[in-house]
């Protein structure tokens, strides 16, 4: 195999318009989806890509982070860079001064995602791989040197994670199919908070159509009545077998979420999710037993596996929404993936990435974790910017088979 050697890191600020109402929610009302993008050079045309998520306001600054905490990865070759990246990825979270403003979150920690993603998307480049076929053929001990699993020991010591790996590897084969089938997806697109019920009513008719059997409706209006009453709709569009998600994007206070979630029982949503401050474990934990037996979902803000692992040590959520794009990367987002498994817990990726990278990574959560293979958010507005646009048929994903994470964007 030829060596792979990073030459220079680059960053980019992409920004991309929307059409009007595309991705509003609750609480961010003028949306503008953006990435801070890491390109990692070589001496040859393999070109390392990686994404960070913002809306808009900011990409600069993450952009501006990257530059500042990429030097440990320039100069370096990427096997022997990925064979422990783990300790480089302790090196830069932990950077001496620039930690201070996370730690692990915020401007800071998107550049790492960034950077980690961009550092796996070449590593798979460089095999010639899609970035699922990588991770797949890595031992377990591999993927472990690949994370860092500092304050994770009460729950997750490195024995555990290298034991639950193994443990999976008589049944992966069983697995291996879904490669052919594809992932199945669910559609985010139907029901943004800005869209009039007509136009919510007809696109949740246009999703079933295009095979999708799950869909999701922002709420969170200062009307109650008004979520209550969309919510009803969409179950009449959709039928009493479709799975409907409710996403209030941490509209509500601990009080507040649990009046509204109990109206919403008797549409029976799949789950609620992010229904208050991101960071608030033990409110979740109250409204998580207040509202039982409805489930709650959240991880697209929760910046990191230490708050992650509080979460699920609290019994506070029923579903994982990790996104690599917002925790630390790739590393980060296999790290909670790992944690869900040993709590039992189903992860479900946010995507604000447009599922390009999410694609591979629920390949690897299903056939190495043994993660049961739910569904995948699919969100469209984005896809004629990429080179390799997720594939999305009768509503499932197609497994991608280019090499890389799937992250290279047009120009322009």
């Amino acid at each position: 195999m030829a060596s792979t050697v990073i030459r220079s890191v680059r960053t980019r600020d992409a920004r991309f318009a929307l059409a009007p109402g595309e991705g509003a929610d609750s609480v961010h009302s003028n949306p503008e989806y953006s990435y801070a993008v890491t390109e990692l050079a070589t001496d040859g045309p393999v070109i390392g890509v990686g994404l960070a998520f913002t809306l808009g306001g900011g990409n600069d600054l993450v952009c501006r982070a990257i530059e500042s905490l990429s030097e440990p990865v320039v100069d370096a070759e990427i096997e022997e860079l990925m064979a422990r990246w783990g300790a480089t990825y302790r090196r830069i979270a932990n950077h001496p001064q620039l930690r201070w403003l996370g730690p692990h979150k915020g401007v800071v920690h998107l550049a790492l995602a960034s950077i980690t993603n961009a550092c796996f998307d070449l590593w798979a480049k460089s095999r010639g791989v899609p970035l699922w076929r990588l991770l797949l053929d890595l031992s377990p001990e591999a993927v472990v040197a690949a994370l860092d699993l500092s304050y994770l020991d009460d729950a997750m010591p490195e024995a555990d994670a290298l034991s639950l790996l193994r443990s999976e590897l008589p049944t992966r084969a069983k697995r291996e199919s879904i490669i052919q089938r594809g992932y199945p997806g669910y559609d985010t697109s139907v029901g943004w908070f800005q869209y009039e019920d007509a136009e919510v009513r007809r696109r949740t008719q246009e999703a079933m159509d295009a095979g999708f059997t799950a869909m999701k409706l922002k709420v969170g209006s200062p009307d109650g009545s008004r979520d209550v009453r969309r919510a009803r709709m969409i179950r009449d569009v959709a039928g009493p077998d479709a799975r409907i998600m409710l996403d209030a994007n941490q509209k509500w206070s601990l009080p507040e979420a649990v009046a509204i979630c109990r109206e919403f029982a008797a549409m029976n949503p799949y789950w609620v999710e992010e229904p208050m401050h991101p960071d608030d474990v033990l409110a979740h934990r109250a409204l998580a037993e207040a509202v039982d037996p409805i489930p709650l979902a959240l991880g697209e803000h929760v910046p990191n596996a230490v708050l992650f692992k509080n979460f699920l040590q609290a019994q506070a959520m029923r579903f994982t929404q990790v996104d690599c794009a917002r925790v630390g990367g790739v590393s980060e987002f296999i790290t909670v993936s790992l944690l869900s498994r040993k709590f039992g817990v189903p992860v479900v990726p946010h995507v604000g990435d447009m599922g390009q990278i999410h694609q591979h990574l629920v390949l690897f959560n299903h056939i190495a974790l043994g993660h049961e293979a739910l569904f995948l958010e699919y969100i469209p507005h984005l896809r004629k910017r990429f080179v390799h646009p997720a594939d999305v048929r009768d509503g499932v994903y197609a497994t991608p088979m280019e090499s890389g994470s799937s992250s290279d964007l047009l120009d322009g």
